[in-house]
């Protein structure tokens, strides 16, 4: 049997559309053996409130199976390409498009299943679809988001939010955090650690040998030489400094309502925003059917949709799945790298 990578996928919010983008793919299935962490009654009745067609393999745990792959190994079956199941189960029935905090458990416990089967090779790559943190949260379970939980998970120092589409790579130094809680968040330790990071994957999952990184001010016209602020004097001129000594080829900090036009972006490989806000809207109006969510810094390949569990077309048919596309394809491509 020929090898295929083996994608691990967690649909998230039981009640939004995640189920739908599975069951989807499941009638044009990608080159990969993609398994589907979930609860195969949600799929079914998702599927029937469809009128798609809905089969799946039951995915057989075996450790080590993604490394025994990729080494060559003779003598051990591996998976073929298709669609497989991971049971999880929900705690109680879900209905498209009603949230349920008694089903938050759920959402974690898929993710924990995931990052289990990452971290000891089942998997080659893993693949998110969209949460709802406010149900997670509203249910007692203290989650910012899955750059955090992924990270904490998996004991990663410094996880790195990276959104790409086909022309532009937008990283971020904060994720989600207040916007009055950002400031005091871009210390020199944070913005070396993200610039290291993002470096290093640039190049180690990207291929990129010697990536051009375009740093963004934080204040309005990067702080005016300190008259709009001092962040860029007293943190980021510095760190770009020192870190451009030691090599990174970093340009900036340049104030951000200007870092995206063309001529800045000519040569760049991937832009640094300082918060969540100040670039990903130029990224998601870019590109925003295509555009995907990376988590770098992790110890496995993890890439997610670009929008959220959109409970209002949730079991309606009419869910665009070119994210959820683009994130698998860029999944198993990056693993390929591995």
């Amino acid at each position: 049997m020929i090898a295929v990578s083996v994608i691990a996928l967690t649909p998230g919010e039981p009640a939004g559309v995640g189920p739908d983008l599975a069951i989807q793919l499941a009638q044009q299935p990608p080159a990969c053996a993609l398994v589907l962490i979930a609860d195969p009654a949600l799929l079914a009745e998702r599927a029937k409130q469809l009128h798609l067609p809905f089969t799946a393999r039951e995915w057989r745990s075996a450790p080590g199976m993604a490394r025994l792959r990729s080494q060559g190994s003779k003598g051990r079956e591996s998976a073929g390409q298709g669609v497989y199941v991971l049971p999880v189960k929900t705690a109680r029935p879900v209905s498209a498009g009603r949230l349920d905090t008694a089903n938050a458990a759920y959402v974690i416990e898929t993710l924990k299943s995931a990052v289990t089967g990452c971290r000891r090779g089942e998997f080659d790559a893993l693949v998110t679809g969209p949460v709802h943190k406010g149900n997670l949260n509203d249910a007692g379970i203290s989650f910012t988001g899955h750059t955090e939980f992924l990270a904490e998970s998996s004991n990663a120092a410094q996880p790195v939010m990276m959104l790409a589409c086909s022309s532009l790579r937008v990283a971020l130094v904060t994720t989600h955090l207040p916007l009055a809680a950002v400031p005091r968040a871009i210390t020199r330790e944070r913005l070396t650690a993200v610039l290291e990071v993002l470096h290093a994957d640039l190049r180690n999952k990207f291929g990129i040998a010697n990536p051009v990184i375009l740093v963004c001010g934080l204040n309005p016209h990067a702080g005016e030489s300190g008259h709009l602020g001092r962040e860029e004097v007293e943190t980021i001129e510095p760190t770009i400094k020192a870190l451009v000594a030691k090599g990174m080829h970093l340009r900036g900090p340049v104030p951000a309502d200007t870092a995206f036009i063309p001529s800045q972006l000519r040569g760049v490989d991937a832009v640094l925003a300082m918060y969540h806000d100040q670039g990903l809207p130029v990224l998601k109006h870019h590109d925003f059917a295509h555009a995907v969510n990376i988590t770098l810094g992790l110890p496995f390949v993890r890439t997610s949709v670009d929008h959220g569990t959109a409970l209002e077309l949730a079991g309606t048919g009419k869910v665009d799945p070119s994210s959820i596309y683009a994130a698998i394809e860029l999944a198993i491509e990056l693993a390929k790298k591995k």
